[in-house]
């Protein structure tokens, strides 16, 4: 099963990011086909307040108690069936929104958990990690076309799937077929069974206090401010490619994770050439710079701009996320690994998704007033608040940061060969 590892952790992030990407691209849509347009930022706030309580399973239920495949698939399997219920209470906003809330808290744990179940079983991480986590944005890929492709065939005409349930039963089905996969991952048990529990353990504030200095806490608030201008691309870009007359948005979208594939692979040269401050930096402007190209491209419907910001999502992502993950865990003891991914979810997925979902769901609808969707002059207004955000973000984060381990081997604790590691 050894020879197999990197497989079978591959296929965990495939349909780990399968099951989002179905519905986390093109709910918005569906919502303002519903009558809902005026409540899309709704479900990019249930999100992370849902990764605020992820830490709850990280630091508490997967690192004391209970097996992490376990928890992985018991969690995957109950937001799968709550799932299937939500298209149904379309017609009904606070109960469609409140079961995307316990869907989310069902699966917004399961980020650190796949994660943390991968690191666990692998022994160098900057070289094996990006190799099988660029599955999860392959499955994001494959998520994104098939809701626009292979779903078009079951719609009536005139029609996008995007404007359909399906894309939310698409990532029901998914859910629980990778729920049932999990109980078959490598036994991950808990690493800090038998020590004290807390409510300071339980957030992640015990693995921050090991982790502390002041490159960490740069790092940390640094995370948590970037991820305020990055809600505006995952809640409304489905909705300015409609207005901008994009057909098969969910596919159009996929093209930043197409580029994150390639980037994702070229992580471990780029590693060794420039270190962690560099690749958060370019994660940090490559944000701006994709809001900056939707800003100049709106008006006249510059369609290379478009794209081009939305190519640019592969290095937004695998520069500042994957960074990040693997910054995190280098700090890290095993002891504290689920804490310290827990926390690191807490704070960008969580309170920094959380704030910009609101920002930028009050900024589009001051915008949109009682209009029933934003004119090309008003998108440029709209995403160059998210771009300076993001540029002064960035230029805070060059001046303070700087850890002289960035780039330093894994100190000898950390790198102990582990159970079914290949």
């Amino acid at each position: 099963m050894k020879r197999f590892l990197g497989a079978r952790l591959s296929l965990m992030m495939f349909l780990q990011f399968f099951a989002w990407g179905a519905w986390y691209t093109s709910v918005a849509v569906y919502m303002t086909a519903e009558g809902m347009g005026n409540l899309t930022h709704w479900p990019y706030t249930v999100n992370p307040v849902a990764a605020i309580a992820a830490p709850f399973f990280l630091g508490l239920i997967a690192d004391r108690y209970f097996a992490t495949e376990k928890v992985l698939g018991v969690l995957h399997l109950l937001g799968g069936l709550v799932m299937l219920l939500v298209p149904r209470l379309s017609g009904a906003p606070v109960a469609f929104i409140l079961l995307l809330l316990l869907y989310n808290l069902c699966y917004m744990p399961t980020l650190g958990l796949a994660n943390s179940l991968a690191f666990h079983n692998i022994q160098s991480q900057e070289k094996q990690f990006p190799l099988i986590r660029v599955f999860g944005t392959i499955g994001w890929i494959v998520a994104g076309l098939f809701v626009s492709f292979a779903l078009k065939g079951f719609v009536s005409a005139g029609r996008l799937p995007e404007q359909t349930p399906l894309p939310i039963f698409t990532t029901a089905v998914a859910s629980i077929l990778l729920g049932l996969y999990s109980f078959s991952l490598p036994h991950t048990p808990p690493r800090a069974a038998g020590q004290r529990v807390s409510i300071r353990s339980i957030v992640g504030l015990d693995a921050l206090q090991q982790l502390g200095s002041k490159p960490f806490y740069v790092f940390i608030i640094s995370s948590l401010l970037i991820c305020i201008p990055l809600a505006a691309y995952y809640n409304f870009t489905q909705l300015f490619l409609e207005g901008t007359g994009f057909q098969n948005i969910a596919g159009t979208q996929t093209l930043g994770q197409m580029s994150e594939v390639v980037f994702m692979l070229l992580m471990p040269a780029f590693f060794a050439r420039f270190g962690v401050k560099w690749m958060l930096l370019v994660g940090m402007g490559s944000w701006a710079l994709r809001y900056v190209l939707f800003a100049m491209g709106a008006p006249d419907t510059i369609v290379w701009m478009i794209v081009l910001g939305i190519l640019l999502h592969g290095v937004c992502y695998d520069f500042f996320f994957v960074t990040g993950q693997i910054y995190v865990d280098k700090k890290s003891t095993p002891q504290i690994r689920g804490q310290a991914q827990g926390m690191l979810v807490l704070v960008t997925y969580g309170i920094g998704m959380l704030i910009g979902a609101q920002v930028a769901g009050n900024l589009f609808n001051r915008f949109l007033g009682e209009a029933p969707a934003l004119t090309l002059t008003q998108w440029r207004q709209f995403w160059f608040v998210p771009a300076a955000f993001a540029a002064v973000v960035m230029v805070g984060f060059a001046m303070l940061f700087y850890d002289r381990l960035e780039r330093a081997p894994v100190a000898a604790a950390e790198k102990q060969p582990v159970p079914g590691a290949t």
